[in-house]
């Protein structure tokens, strides 16, 4: 698999941040943040179970998916951590205010490209791995494999944090590919260029631009 694709298949794992599922009771109502394994599997049993159901409705109305994703899985996000490793130094300079935007802009922009991507998504085609955490630990992997349609398995590797309000995921590596390194790389690079603001409202007027093509479907 090319970067380009890997990445794209990468953003969209990372907004969705846990759409994966394996052998997980069906009754799962609510998401289990006590233990990084039961996260995974628990998050995602209750997307792929609203994708499923309720797929027509989403790719009519996107904004009604975006609600699943904000409600299930953002909060079992740490989007903060994670969006600070992104920016890297230019976390440093960043007022609260650009910080605070940039935190929406990118992960609406995630949201904005690659929701779409999220809609194809079964459980059937998803496993995740068995892991031991120890007690007393404050980080986990929990590792999946997702199977495209060729068969060919894919390794995709969660990096969780333990923090007061429980587990909560901020990396996604797709063969080996950091969605939070990657995107370093390629918002530094900018940043550098163009400055943070002008990052900010790029992604900014993206998403704008987005939610407006939404709402026209």
């Amino acid at each position: 698999m090319t970067v380009s694709v890997a990445r794209s298949l990468l953003a969209g794992l990372a907004l969705a941040a846990l759409t994966l599922s394996a052998s997980v009771s069906a009754q799962a109502k609510t998401v289990d943040n006590s233990d990084p394994t039961k996260l995974i599997e628990t998050s995602a049993n209750i997307m792929t179970s609203e994708l499923d159901a309720r797929r027509a409705e989403f790719r009519k109305d996107p904004a009604k998916l975006r609600a699943l994703v904000e409600r299930t899985l953002l909060p079992n996000f740490d989007v903060d951590h994670s969006a600070r490793l992104v920016l890297g130094k230019h976390w440093r300079t960043a007022t609260p205010a650009q910080r605070q935007r940039f935190i929406d802009a990118f992960y609406g922009s995630l949201m904005t490209n690659y929701g779409d991507a999220m809609l194809e998504f079964t459980g059937d085609r998803i496993r995740v791995l068995p892991s031991t955490v120890a007690p007393d630990a404050t980080s986990a992997v929990v590792r999946t494999e997702v199977k495209r349609s060729n068969g060919q398995k894919i390794p995709v590797n969660y990096s969780l944090r333990k923090t007061e309000q429980g587990w909560k995921a901020w990396d996604v590596v797709i063969e080996g590919i950091s969605y939070v390194k990657s995107f370093r790389e390629d918002f530094g690079a900018e940043i550098d260029q163009k400055g943070i603001e002008a990052v900010i409202q790029r992604l900014e007027a993206q998403n704008r631009q987005g939610a407006a093509a939404g709402a026209k479907k």
